[in-house]
């Protein structure tokens, strides 16, 4: 697992309408993908979830899985992921086996969260295809996300969540385009 950076110099603060931005900018790369359902990790991924999947189409679908147990900026991150398998599964149980699905979060701090559910869709729906997007990655991280929209040092603090109680806010810069993992080239056969 890799380990999270923090510069400590801010809280970063995505504003409602650069989080609209991230969003549309997600759903358009994403419409060429054709997911079947977007998949939104509660808490912080299920109004991105929403807003992704109202414009792809398709439904959104939350499921659960929680990393850092204490609510607040900048808690450590324990590395082990805790999923609501029985919301999930009956969540989860209307969507073809085979779906190709975008599970989508607000920010991937170790990429633990986001590896726990790939691997829980792996061994309970085997899907054709799973890609992941986020608002934000931590320069820490080494998951391999689809895409993100912005690389953080420091806390992020989210539209949906109570104004933190100490630490400089300074607002995300605006976002023009995504972040996107580089393709692999394909070796000759």
């Amino acid at each position: 697992m890799t380990t999270r950076v923090f510069e400590n110099r801010r809280v970063w603060q995505l504003t409602q309408p650069e989080f609209a931005a991230a969003a549309y900018l997600i759903a358009d790369l994403e419409a060429e993908h054709a997911p079947a359902a977007v998949l939104g990790i509660a808490r912080g991924g299920v109004r991105l979830a929403e807003v992704v999947a109202e414009q792809l189409g398709v439904p959104a679908i939350v499921v659960r899985a929680r990393h850092n147990a204490p609510v607040g900026i900048q808690q450590e991150a324990t590395g082990r992921v805790l999923l609501d398998n029985r919301h999930n599964e009956d969540a989860l149980a209307a969507l073809p086996a085979t779906s190709s699905l975008l599970v989508v979060d607000d920010i991937c701090g170790s990429g633990a969260t986001l590896h726990a559910i790939a691997n829980m869709l792996t061994a309970t729906m085997g899907p054709a295809g799973v890609r992941t997007a986020v608002l934000c990655r931590n320069e820490g991280s080494n998951y391999p996300l689809d895409s993100w929209g912005w690389d953080v040092v420091d806390w992020v603090h989210f539209p949906w969540e109570p104004a933190p109680e100490s630490g400089r806010l300074e607002a995300l810069p605006p976002l023009t385009r995504l972040q996107r993992r580089p393709k692999t080239p394909r070796s000759r056969a």
